[in-house]
């Protein structure tokens, strides 16, 4: 496998951080198998694929008409920092961050450069596994008027913002369309099973917690994230993409306090914006300000380096 940390220095990142947002991915002379909210997925022989992380922005499960410059090439380096650093917690679907062994052009290779990787096809899961230890964002709405984050009851008296008692497994049924479903882990079991229900959620809990210990011992807090999961072989495999700012949220500890708004190191700019602006969250996605956009690829560019700075 390609050095994870060399392909998280981003190879081509430096120059697309400054130039203009990859929103489309140009045909590159291999099968489009599926065009994601975010990454482009191409056919490489039978059993792998070039997975190719766009610049453009998802929030709220809406894509937008703007992307963030360079924001590819971070989520791909991070992406492989984790896929490198998780492998003893569960076998994941990476098999090279370098193209030398993909039939590409010059021109298809100079556009992919930083932001691609070749991976193990897979099965996929329907279930978008999410892991809050954390009350922030749409959880904190819930607990304010029930008591509840995805159905699982928390004690009274929390803060927005504040550390659960402990970690809380919250699944979504995955919907590439629109907005995923929450659902209680009952409803994963009725759908695939209860023994891997619970895998799922197992997994997905020990991957949460070593992640956020990596994280606490460079000054990050982990407030939540989400896995996704595909199976080949018959093993369960961690796959898409990996503890990036774009699946989690990531809190500076020397910015955290429990009660208030975090500044986080994520789309949080975003959000904010969009919720200040009154959305209704339904497509077409709001125009955003060239300052809210530089606002969140500052962000992305912080969450890469202090990932690189836990991990090597």
């Amino acid at each position: 496998m390609g050095d994870p940390d060399r392909m998280a220095q981003g190879d081509g990142g430096a120059a697309a951080a400054a130039g203009t947002p990859l929103l489309e991915c140009p045909e590159i002379g291999l099968p489009r198998l599926r065009r994601g909210k975010v990454r482009d997925l191409f056919a490489v022989g039978d059993d792998r694929l070039l997975m190719v992380a766009s610049d453009r922005l998802s929030a709220f499960d809406v894509v937008f008409g703007q992307g963030i410059p360079g924001k590819g090439a971070v989520l791909t380096g991070i992406s492989a920092l984790w896929f490198a650093a998780t492998r003893d917690v569960v076998p994941n679907h990476l098999l090279d961050t370098r193209l030398d062994g993909v039939a590409l052009s010059a021109d298809a290779r100079a556009v992919l450069a930083g932001r691609s990787l070749l991976v193990r096809s897979a099965s996929r899961i329907d279930v978008e596994c999410v892991v809050r230890g954390y009350l922030a964002g749409s959880g904190w709405k819930e607990y304010r008027r029930q008591q509840t984050v995805c159905g699982v009851p928390l004690p009274a008296g929390l803060l927005e913002n504040g550390r659960l008692p402990e970690p809380i497994f919250t699944p979504a049924l995955k919907n590439d369309e629109g907005h995923d479903e929450n659902v209680a882990e009952s409803a994963v079991a009725d759908r695939f099973g209860a023994e891997l229900a619970g895998l799922l959620r197992d997994v997905s809990l020990r991957l949460y917690r070593t992640a956020g210990e990596r994280l606490a011992a460079s000054g990050i807090l982990l407030a939540d994230t989400k896995f996704e999961f595909g199976m080949v072989d018959g093993r369960l495999t961690l796959i898409d993409e990996l503890l990036t700012p774009d699946s989690s949220r990531f809190w500076p500890v020397d910015r955290y306090a429990p009660g208030r708004a975090i500044d986080s190191l994520d789309k949080q700019p975003i959000r904010d914006y969009v919720e200040a602006i009154g959305w209704n969250l339904e497509p077409p996605a709001p125009q955003l300000p060239p300052e809210v956009v530089a606002q969140a690829a500052g962000r992305y560019q912080e969450a890469l380096a202090r990932v690189r700075a836990a991990l090597t």
